[in-house]
């Protein structure tokens, strides 16, 4: 009876201790309702990577929150404004027979800031912020297939899911 009793006070003074699920928080103002992403600047060598980014990021803003994203930044309540700093990437497998690289990371980092227009507030801002990827390449000439826009594709999603996370929980 009375380790009951304990359980239940336990139960009833950890109820409120503020724990609650991640990915489910949005600490951004209850006024944005709408907002926009540009195309992104680029200061790397890979000039897909900034153009793959926005749609990444308007895709997962439209399928995660209750945000409407517009074309033009002049009609939402706050603008996503972003460049693609930087991009490296190099071998991590190599083949015995040949040589040749079989593994390739990728680097990418990205300057983004999410503005209030109304009042010229920054929501969010991060410099620097780095995603990675990684892809293989077929060693085999005959079945040589390039993997760097499939892997862009699928690193901008990925970056672009992790960005819209840290955006809503304010991380």
């Amino acid at each position: 009876m009375r380790a009951a009793a304990l359980a239940l006070a336990a139960a009833l003074a950890l109820g409120g201790c503020g724990y609650h699920v991640g990915g489910r928080a949005d600490l951004l103002p209850s006024t944005l309702h709408t907002i926009a992403i540009p195309a992104f600047g680029n200061a790397s060598p890979r000039y897909r990577l900034a153009s793959l980014m926005p749609a990444a990021i308007t895709r997962e803003f439209l399928s995660r929150t209750r945000y409407r994203v517009v074309a033009d930044p002049n009609e939402a309540d706050a603008v996503l404004y972003g460049t693609v700093t930087n991009y490296f990437s190099f071998p991590t497998i190599f083949d015995q027979r040949s040589g040749r690289a079989a593994g390739v990371q990728v680097h990418v980092f990205l300057d983004v800031r999410l503005v209030e227009r109304a009042t010229g507030k920054v929501l969010f801002e991060r410099q620097g912020y780095e995603f990675r990827g990684r892809y293989e390449i077929a060693t085999d000439q005959a079945q040589y297939f390039d993997e760097s826009s499939t892997a862009l594709e699928r690193l901008s999603r990925e970056a672009a899911r992790q960005l819209v996370s840290s955006i809503l929980e304010a991380f």
